[in-house]
């Protein structure tokens, strides 16, 4: 297509027709695959002739195309565009990039960005002999603009992809430094020298940003660079031509080189030039920054400082990142001298006032109090906000030299409380109130754990804090509740001030002013969480949660969520009444932060968060009615609509959380709908396109599904939930990209499938074996291994003959076993088993192998039959042991509950006893000595940090040890002596044969199993008919 059709086309893309619209975008779409398509959408941007509008639509397109086709995502992906094409582009978008208007140049310059990403060093090798070139001719900026780019595509890389830097600092670096040299010499200089300064110091950030290039550690070279930057940094910002408006003001260039010097000097001082921090063969530059520059600095900081205390103008952003620099300063005893002799007049001149309420909060609390309520909750603010960076001083100080500091600033604060007293109403000085109220809630940690102020905490609250609940000002209002919940915890000794705070709060979240109304709800949290006699609450919880709610539809904030979780988590089953109501409030403000933050996509809205925190709270309302299944089916309707959205690609930022509310549905419900069961297809859907990652997550409902579905999942073909569950969980596991650790779910649902179906799917027991098996030949990790012997158990728990003719047609039975014997016999150097590590393993292996017990000699000859039954006493015993030290240390923990803390004389035995039990005696007392001192070396080095043959340690107990099996109910012991006795009475021969062939340890092991089973049969009776008691009762 040739540049006027182009031009055409793009004019039509602008057409107010949408048919016309839609007929260009078709047509774009259609060429932007032909050769010079690129090349002439650059000739339309750069062409001055053009009309804006259309250079600007050719802009977007261009960037749009070069981002999604310059280079393929994919390994095997042919190239889309022609090499001839790219070479043209690179060639000419250096020339132009810097001669177009700011609105074209932003699109063209992310164009430089993923072109250099993708390209340089290997395709554009010229690129850097074309910035040192034009660093020495007329295009300095152009220069400064690519090279900028180019640093910042190494400013994260460290180690060996760090590499091309050197070389780009080495090359490039005497040549900033000279243009560095030149424009900091010229008198009154204009605004663009600002820009150029601007850019060499994003330059020189980017290269030093995780590592100082070996070029500029030589003192000579870096001196030259420090004292440019402390040029810019203690000369004056010019008067002239500073705008007005108070936004533009602080993104003046002049401003913004200030504000990149100090980011660089601070960087270098935190990173670079603290002693501790650094490691050995950086140790010279640390005490070299330390003893030639950082006093420096900080003196300019101060100087700089002190422009506010006057008067002055200086940015946020600049307060803060100077602030920062002294924080750091305050424990190193060289600067924090330097700092002595100012330090009142910075404390109680300069970082106190910015701690005070002032104009501009007035002015945003009287006319955007939403506005004013974001900034005072969100983290990003707190990065740039001089007020966190002074309350971040003033901690740091009382932390670090609190000796000499803190009682002189509790003084001042003291001072501050008195003469506001003391003043008439309109005298009172409310404002430095507020900082003072500041100061103390900022400071609650430390004056909590220090007399004589931890003592008098009560008082000064009842005395400075709680009247300013009634106070005529809305901001020391909203203070007094955040003060009060920064000291909800401590021990009042008279109850009825912790009843009037609380009070006091309640009532504030009907306050007329929004942001005391959040504030008490914030504050509220912490007396939930402190309450010791929830009475306080109970007759009062009705109106709360209404007040809570009208208040969640003004403002989308997470920590109003989080103070409701509070209250459910502490009320628990009390809150039942309440429970639908919730969970509909819960929903309608879900749904309202979800379109806040799809409208609003390109800033880091609090909706999202807030998002997160609506379904947070659901999860942690059905959990606390969880006894209650009726509630689930009343509370289905409501939330059914957000789970069918958001267990699709909508709902990726949310999906752990939905997937949690899933779960409890399908768990906790009385029986699983069929709207329920309509959730299936999705989630499969959505493991397939992108959620491979909350495969875990996704494991919980499906299990629900299969164990308490169980009739559904077996009948239902439309859809076939078993070929749907086949499909997934075969594509899995036969994907080799997939990693060990992320297909682990997909043989804990085989189980899943074998424990809940047994004699109801024998047409799937071979596929899913034949996957099991072709897996387990590609498995690394023992725990996956050891998952994937557990399919094979249950499978000859779920058909013992079906599942060993499988495994002997696949002609794998004996490498199977023998991998599982090797499987078990391994140990760690401590001593104890290497594999099946949990108690819920073990059963599992040993119902599996006991199954085999039962099968006839001509299915399972007599020596294999011996190996797998010394295999089960083995487990048998392991299994006791485990259950028993469980028991005993939930018994501990119990007892360490109502003893707190004091030991006991049983606190002697150590459990030795379980081996005797299964009838083996030691010969003699050395013997057992022996034992007990070996069993206490092996616990003495479980203790220790790192067992270095256990590489496995994470996926010991993993998350599902919760979930719940039909061989919850079996009972390893009972099931492998009823299979022995059955074996016994149909071949008594072969029984004969078996139990000569053990060996006198075994025999006894035998012999204590035997016992032991009889035990648990007596013990399982009785638990039964205490249950029929208990449920006749009631």
């Amino acid at each position: 297509m040739d540049l006027p059709s182009l031009a055409v086309i793009l004019q039509a893309a602008l057409s107010p027709n949408p048919d016309e619209r839609k007929a260009a975008e078709q047509s774009l779409n259609q060429f932007q695959h032909t050769p010079q398509h690129l090349v002439r959408l650059l000739q339309i941007i750069v062409d001055n002739n053009c009309d804006m509008a259309v250079r600007q639509v050719a802009s977007i397109h261009f960037k749009n195309f070069i981002a999604k086709n310059w280079s393929p995502h994919e390994p095997d992906e042919q190239q889309k565009i022609l090499q001839s094409d790219k070479d043209m582009v690179r060639d000419h978008i250096l020339v132009f990039v810097t001669q177009l208007p700011p609105l074209l140049r932003v699109q063209l310059g992310e164009c430089l960005k993923t072109i250099i990403h993708a390209d340089y060093p290997e395709q554009w090798p010229r690129l850097l002999d074309w910035v040192k070139h034009n660093l020495q001719d007329q295009q300095v900026y152009g220069a400064l603009y690519v090279l900028r780019i180019l640093a910042r595509k190494y400013e994260f890389k460290s180690d060996e992809e760090r590499s091309p830097v050197y070389h780009i600092v080495e090359e490039t670096f005497p040549h900033l430094l000279n243009i560095y040299n030149r424009l900091v010499q010229i008198p009154n200089p204009a605004l663009d020298v600002a820009d150029l300064i601007k850019l060499i110091c994003k330059i020189f950030w980017s290269s030093i940003y995780l590592e100082i290039p070996k070029q500029l550690l030589d003192p000579n070279v870096f001196n030259a660079w420090m004292i440019l930057f402390l040029n810019v940094l203690e000369r004056p910002v010019p008067l002239e031509g500073q705008p007005t408006d108070p936004e533009m003001r602080k993104t003046w260039g002049w401003w913004k080189v200030k504000k990149w010097t100090i980011h660089i000097l601070n960087r270098l001082y935190t990173r670079f030039g603290d002693l501790k921090l650094q490691n050995p063969e950086n140790k010279a530059f640390a005490q070299m920054f330390q003893k030639s520059y950082a006093g420096k600095i900080l003196e300019c900081h101060l100087n700089l400082l002190n422009v506010v205390r006057v008067g002055g103008y200086l940015p946020d952003r600049v307060i803060n990142l100077i602030l920062q620099y002294l924080s750091n300063s305050i424990s190193k005893n060289s600067m924090y001298s330097l700092l002595q002799s100012r330090l009142d007049t910075l404390l109680f001149e300069i970082v106190f006032p910015l701690m005070c309420f002032n104009d501009n909060d007035q002015k945003l609390w009287d006319e955007d109090p939403h506005e004013y309520v974001r900034k005072g909750y969100d983290i990003i603010e707190d990065l740039y906000s001089p007020r966190t960076a002074a309350m971040d001083f003033v901690s740091e100080l009382v932390r670090k030299r609190g000796k000499e500091n803190l009682q002189k600033f509790i003084q001042f604060i003291v001072e501050i409380f008195k003469s506001y007293d003391e003043a008439p109403g309109e005298y009172k000085p409310y404002r430095q109130k507020d900082g003072a109220l500041l100061a103390i809630g900022a400071l609650c940690d430390k004056l909590k754990q220090t007399e004589p102020y931890k003592s008098q905490l009560e008082p000064m609250l009842v005395q400075h804090v709680f009247p300013e609940f009634s106070s005529p000002v809305g901001h020391l209002r909203a203070k007094a509740a955040w003060v009060a919940g920064q000291y909800a915890h401590i021990n009042f000794s008279d109850q009825n001030n912790f009843r009037k705070a609380l009070q006091s709060v309640v009532s504030g979240m009907r306050d007329p002013e929004l942001p005391v109304r959040v504030d008490s709800v914030f504050a509220l949290r912490s007396f939930v969480e402190a309450c010791r006699d929830l009475n306080e609450i109970r007759p009062i919880l009705p109106q709360l949660l209404d007040e809570f709610f009208k208040l969640m539809n003004e403002v989308e904030n997470e920590d109003l969520v989080f103070t409701l979780e509070t209250i459910v988590d502490k009320f628990g089953e009390e809150m039942a009444p309440y429970a639908l109501g919730l969970c509909q409030n819960l929903a309608a403000a879900f749904w309202r932060c979800m379109n806040t933050a799809e409208a609003d996509e390109e800033v880091d809205d609090p909706g999202a968060l807030a998002a997160v925190g609506c379904l947070r709270a659901i999860s942690t309302i059905l959990e606390s009615v969880s006894r209650l299944p009726q509630l689930f089916v009343q509370i289905e309707p409501t939330l059914l609509p957000i789970m069918r959205r958001m267990l699709t690609s909508d709902g990726q930022e949310v999906f752990e959380e939905v997937l949690e509310i899933v779960s409890y549905m399908t768990f906790f419900s009385p029986t699983i709908s069929m709207d329920m069961w309509s959730l299936w297809p999705l989630m499969m859907e959505s493991l397939a396109d992108f959620a491979i990652d909350y495969f875990p997550n996704i494991l919980v409902p499906l299990d629900n599904y299969i164990s308490r579905g169980t009739a559904h999942f077996l009948t239902c073909k439309e859809p076939d939930y078993q070929q749907s569950l086949w499909n997934m969980i075969s594509s899995i596991m036969a994907d080799k990209n997939m990693e060990d650790s992320d297909i682990e779910p997909a043989p804990k649902l085989i189980q899943v499938v074998f424990q809940n179906c047994k004699g109801q799917v024998d047409q799937w027991v071979e596929p899913y074996l034949r996957i099991t098996v072709e897996r387990l030949r590609r498995a690394e990790k023992p725990y996956l291994k050891c998952l994937l012997i557990q399919v094979i158990a249950d499978a000859l728990y779920y058909n013992a003959a079906l599942t060993l003719s499988i495994l002997q047609k696949l002609g794998v039975a004996t490498e199977v076993f023998n991998l599982w014997f090797q499987l078990l016999q391994q140990v760690k150097k401590s001593g104890v088993p290497a594999n099946f590590k949990r108690e819920h393993d073990k059963k599992v292996c040993c119902l599996g192998l006991t199954s085999l017990v039962a099968l006839p000699a001509d299915q399972f000859p007599g020596e294999a039959l011996g190996r797998v039954f010394r295999a089960i006493l083995d487990l048998l015993v392991a299994y006791k042991e485990q259950v028993a030290e469980a028991a005993k240390e939930e018994e501990e923990a119990e007892e360490d509950d109502d003893m707190d803390g004091f030991q006991t004389d049983d606190d002697e035995d150590d459990g030795d006893g379980s081996d005797k039990e299964m009838g083996v005696d030691a010969e003699d007392g050395d013997e057992a000595d022996s034992i007990k001192l070996q069993k206490l070396a092996e616990q003495a080095k479980a203790f220790r940090q790192n067992d270095e043959d256990d590489d496995d340690s994470d996926d010991d107990y993993s998350d599902d040890e919760e979930l719940q099996s039909p061989i919850d109910e079996v009972d390893p012991f009972v099931f492998f002596v009823d299979t022995v006795k059955a074996l016994q009475v149909s071949d008594a021969l072969r029984f004969q044969n078996l139990t000569q062939a053990l060996d006198f340890h075994y025999q006894a092991l035998a012999n204590g199993v035997a016992q032991h089973a009889e035990q648990r049969r007596a013990e399982i009776e009785k638990e039964r008919m205490e249950k029929a008691v208990a449920t006749a009762a009631s």
